[in-house]
């Protein structure tokens, strides 16, 4: 049965998805960007846009045009091995390692450290986390009223808040936009591009996709096509929703500067403009503003992570392992933003590139009769590369020398791949590689060796 679904309905589903995309990162990195780009702003904010709305939205996309009933089945098409490998650390990236974590600690840095004393910050810090994510367990243990309780209540209340302070913003702003950082005065695009990694949302979009998909399935459309269409349209309203929000924030960052001064992230951009158009209501505004699209972020990745180690691990109850990522992600949380962002670039700069190709993949397969030895070489190629990537992100986030044994390497790739030091070195060789893969499976009609 093919029910049509309501407007009002698309709407639920829309504000539910960009409640659970919009977190921590979606506040800082944009005003952070916007700081640092200034007058350059334009060309930065757009490569921000291609990979914080453009990815999520080619993610949702694919997960609803692949038909795989989730991640692991879709990433198993490069093999089983590869699925539960690539599957397992992308939530374990977007969970209880990275983006989880950095859901309660920005939420305290920027809503709540501002009215606690320096002494108490680190017992403030454990106090907050601890009631932030006890809410979000609570949430958490019953998916099944995700769409009311985050879609239908915290998502139009976040909406407001983020809406009153950004058009006060722009059309009364701070000061002029300054001139760019080094960084973004050569290449503000590459730069901005790279950026969007760090809000993890395309990470994020092949799980959440799952959560849309089954959302649409209750309503009742069970064709791939209705699903699809339908997946298309409620993602098209939560990026527009994303995007809109991004261009204001980073407007909000680029004016803010001859006024507040350049800082190191995005939170006290916010916290600033904040106070200074609204006081100490402004800031406690912005208080229940970081909470509230935290809190969502947190509640959707703490029951995905859940939900698939269930799959992994029946005997390990939803409930048991809701409790488990709740306590794992407060106890990571408590060791500091600072640190969750230092180990989690690293992390991103080899994932990043994988899930991509991926998502590609998942697009041009019908035109391959989705051949493994495609998925296989794009995937290997793209492994050889981001892997390398990573490593660099992991030496110069710690401060170090890259490793003697890598130096070969990056030296023959820093020579032969176009883009490698704007970190997109992957891209062209995947793209040949899967045209060429393609053809010759085309030629002697290699069959699939998955279902699909």
């Amino acid at each position: 049965m093919n029910n049509k679904i309501t407007f009002s309905s698309y709407l639920a589903i829309g504000f539910m998805l960009f409640a659970l995309f919009f977190g921590a990162g979606n506040l800082i990195f944009p005003a952070q960007l916007g700081q640092y780009a200034g007058s350059n702003i334009w060309p930065a904010i757009i490569g921000f846009l291609v990979t914080g709305v453009g990815l999520p939205l080619l993610g949702i996309l694919a997960m609803g045009f692949s038909g795989s009933r989730n991640l692991q089945e879709l990433s198993s098409r490069v093999h089983p091995v590869y699925g539960i490998f690539f599957t397992a650390l992308l939530y374990l990236t977007i969970g209880p390692f990275f983006a989880a974590p950095r859901t309660g600690t920005v939420a305290y840095e920027v809503g709540i450290a501002p009215f606690i004393s320096e002494g108490a910050q680190q017992t403030g810090l454990l106090v907050f986390t601890i009631l932030f994510f006890a809410v979000a367990l609570l949430f958490s243990l019953y998916p099944g009223k995700i769409v009311n309780n985050v879609g239908k209540i915290l998502a139009p209340a976040l909406v407001v808040l983020l809406v009153i302070l950004l058009l006060v913003a722009i059309f009364n702003p701070m000061g002029a936009m300054q001139n760019p950082q080094e960084a973004y005065q050569g290449g503000a695009f590459v730069t901005g591009f790279l950026e969007g990694y760090n809000t993890m949302d395309a990470l994020a979009s092949l799980v959440f996709g799952i959560i849309v998909i089954n959302a649409i399935r209750a309503l009742g459309i069970t064709s791939k096509s209705g699903i699809l269409s339908a997946t298309a349209r409620t993602g098209v309203i939560a990026i527009t929703l994303l995007g809109i929000i991004y261009v204001g924030i980073a407007i909000l960052g680029a004016t803010s500067t001859e006024t507040l001064g350049l800082f190191d992230t995005g939170g006290p951009v916010l916290s600033g403009a904040a106070s200074h158009y609204f006081g100490t209501f402004g800031s406690i505004m912005l208080a229940i503003m970081i909470i509230l699209a935290c809190l969502t972020t947190a509640i959707g990745l703490i029951t995905a992570n859940a939900e698939y180690f269930n799959t992994l691990f029946p005997k390990l109850s939803y409930k048991v392992l809701v409790v488990f990522f709740s306590v794992l992600t407060f106890v990571v949380a408590n060791f500091g933003l600072a640190n969750i962002i230092t180990f989690s670039i690293p992390v991103l700069m080899f994932l990043y590139p994988l899930a991509i190709v991926l998502m590609l993949l998942t697009f041009v397969s019908p035109l391959f009769n989705h051949a493994r030895m495609v998925y296989v070489a794009a995937i290997a190629v793209t492994f050889l590369i981001s892997i390398f990537d990573g490593l660099v992100a992991l030496c110069d986030s710690l401060g170090i020398d890259n490793f003697s044994w890598m130096n070969p390497v990056l030296n023959f790739y820093e020579s032969v791949l176009p883009f490698y030091n704007q970190g997109l070195g992957w891209l062209l060789p995947a793209a040949i590689v899967i045209i060429i893969t393609g053809i010759i499976a085309k030629v002697v009609n290699v069959g699939s060796t998955q279902e699909v």
